[in-house]
C-alpha cells in the first residue's frame, strides 16, 4: 500500500518487478523531533478504544503469517516477536531480511510493543509473527512470486498461524486463469485448515479501480481503507471482493526503501494489518473458534454504511470493530465449517458454485469482478458508527490536526504495495 517516505511513481511491468504488484504505500517523513509522541500520532488506536482492549485482550496465543517482503527481528518493536519464517523466492536470504521494509511495517501494525510510546504501537502488541517472503529482492527474482504466493499460502495453512495475512495484490492483468485457479485452491486449502485469510483491495480506486488478487479469491477478506473521518479513501479499490474495512490514512510505520526514522502512510496494505491485528484481538478471547467463525463476527459486528447496499462496493460489511467481540457480546459465531463469504456469494448467485468441503470453492475459472465507480460516486462510504467514533474521537483528533501541521506531507506515487 502506500509508504510515506515519497516515492516517486514507477510502473513497473509484471514481467519486470512483482514488487509492482504490491499495493503500495505512500506519505510524508515525519521530523526527527516533534512535539507529538508516536502514540499520538496512530488515532485510530483510541478511536478503536485499543487501550481498553488491550484490558481483555492483547492477541496474545496468536500468530499471523505475513506473507509479504520479509521482516527485520531486530528492529525495537518487534524483539522477540518474530518466527523463523521461510522465503520462497531466495530460499539463502531467509525471512529475516527486507530489504524495501515493507513486510516489517506491516509486522510492526500488527504486533510492535510500542517501545516508550516513541516507536510504532501494533493493535495486537502480543501476537507473534510468522514471516513468509513472497517477493524477491531484485526485478528479477520479482518474477516468481505468484507461484511463491501459491506455496506460501499453503505453508501458512499447515503452519501454527491462524491468522494470513497478504497486505498485497496483483492487478486482474498480471495473473492468468491458471494462476487464479492455484491461488483459489491454496486458499480453498487454508479455509479447510481453519485460518482466516486478509488481503488488500488495492491502491487504484482514482485510477482504474484494478481488480486485485488474492482478495478477489473466493473466502478471501478483501479488505479496504478509511480515514479518520470513517469514510472510504478515494485511492481503494472497490468492488464485490471487498469484505471489511479498516483505518489505512496517516498510518505511521517505520520508513521504507532503508530510509531512517517513521513515516506517515497511507494504503489497503495497513488497512489490512489493522484488520488482521484485530482479527488476533478477537480470536485470542475466543481460542475455540475457526477462523470461519472470527471472520463471521467481524462481519456481524461492523460498524455497517448508513447507505446503500451491505455488502457494499466500497465498505463491504463494514468497518472492524473488535471491540463489540472483545469488549461486549460478540453474539453467535455461526457454523465453524461455513466460511462466511463463500457463503454469502452462493446464496446471491443464481447459479450454484463448486464448492469444497470447509464452504471453500474452487471454481475453474474465476472471473474477474467489475470494477466499479470512483469512491465517492455513491453514497454508501461511511459506517453507523461513524459518529460515535468521531465524537469519541474529537480530543485525539485535535491533538493530531497539530501534529500534522509537523509533518511535512508531500503525496507521492509508487509502486504497489
Amino acid at each position: 500500500m502506500r509508504s510515506t517516505v515519497w516515492r516517486r511513481r514507477r510502473r513497473v511491468s509484471a514481467v519486470a518487478s512483482a514488487l509492482g504488484a504490491l499495493l503500495l504505500l505512500g506519505g510524508a517523513v515525519a521530523p526527527a523531533a516533534t512535539a507529538d509522541t508516536m502514540r499520538e500520532r496512530q488515532w485510530y488506536l483510541d478511536r478503536m478504544q485499543a487501550p481498553a482492549m488491550w484490558k481483555v485482550s492483547t492477541g496474545k496465543g496468536i500468530t499471523v503469517a505475513l506473507l509479504d517482503t520479509g521482516v527485520i527481528p531486530s528492529v525495537p518493536e518487534l524483539t522477540g516477536k518474530v518466527l523463523r519464517g521461510k522465503n520462497f523466492v531466495e530460499p539463502e536470504r531467509g525471512a529475516h531480511k527486507d530489504k524495501d521494509g515493507h513486510g516489517t511495517a506491516m509486522a510492526m501494525l500488527i504486533a510492535g510493543n510500542g517501545v516508550n510510546d516513541q516507536g510504532v504501537k501494533g493493535l495486537a502488541p502480543d501476537a507473534r509473527i510468522l514471516p513468509l517472503t513472497v517477493f524477491g529482492s531484485s526485478k528479477e527474482s520479482g518474477t516468481n512470486s505468484i507461484p511463491a504466493l501459491v506455496e506460501a499460502i499453503r505453508y501458512a495453512a499447515d503452519s501454527e498461524a491462524r491468522i494470513i495475512n497478504m497486505s498485497l495484490a496483483f492487478e486482474y492483468y498480471m495473473v492468468d486463469d491458471k494462476e487464479r485457479e492455484q491461488i483459489q485452491q491454496a486458499v480453498d486449502y487454508a479455509i479447510e485448515r481453519g485460518k482466516l485469510l486478509l488481503a488488500g483491495t488495492g491502491n487504484t480506486g482514482e485510477k482504474g479501480n484494478d481488480v486485485g488478487y488474492p482478495a478477489a479469491s473466493l473466502g478471501v477478506a478483501g479488505i479496504s481503507a478509511i480515514d479518520k473521518t470513517l469514510t472510504v479513501t478515494k485511492f481503494s479499490v472497490s468492488g464485490p471482493q471487498v469484505a471489511l474495512a479498516a483505518p489505512g490514512e496517516d498510518i505511521p510505520i517505520r520508513c521504507v526503501d532503508g530510509k531512517a526514522g517513521y513515516c506517515s502512510s497511507w494504503g489497503t496494505s495497513q488497512a489490512t494489518a489493522i484488520a488482521s491485528a484485530s482479527a488476533a484481538l478477537v480470536w485470542a478471547e475466543h481460542p475455540d473458534w475457526t477462523g470461519n467463525q472470527v471472520l463471521r463476527v467481524l462481519m456481524d459486528t461492523a460498524g455497517k454504511p448508513t447507505k446503500g447496499k451491505i455488502p457494499s462496493r466500497y465498505l463491504g460489511y463494514g468497518t472492524v470493530r473488535p471491540r463489540m467481540a472483545v469488549l461486549g457480546d460478540p453474539g453467535d459465531p455461526g457454523p465453524a465449517d461455513v466460511n462466511p463469504l463463500v457463503a454469502a456469494r452462493a446464496s446471491a448467485s443464481p447459479s450454484p458454485s463448486p464448492s469444497a468441503p470447509g464452504g471453500s470453492a474452487s471454481p475453474s475459472k474465476q472471473p474477474a469482478p467489475p470494477a466499479g465507480p470512483e469512491a465517492g460516486s455513491e453514497d454508501d462510504q461511511g459506517g453507523p458508527d461513524t459518529t460515535v467514533w468521531i465524537i469519541a474521537g474529537v480530543v485525539a483528533a485535535a491533538v493530531l490536526a497539530v501534529g500534522a501541521v509537523l509533518l511535512v506531507r508531500r503525496r507521492g506515487t509508487g509502486p504497489r504495495y
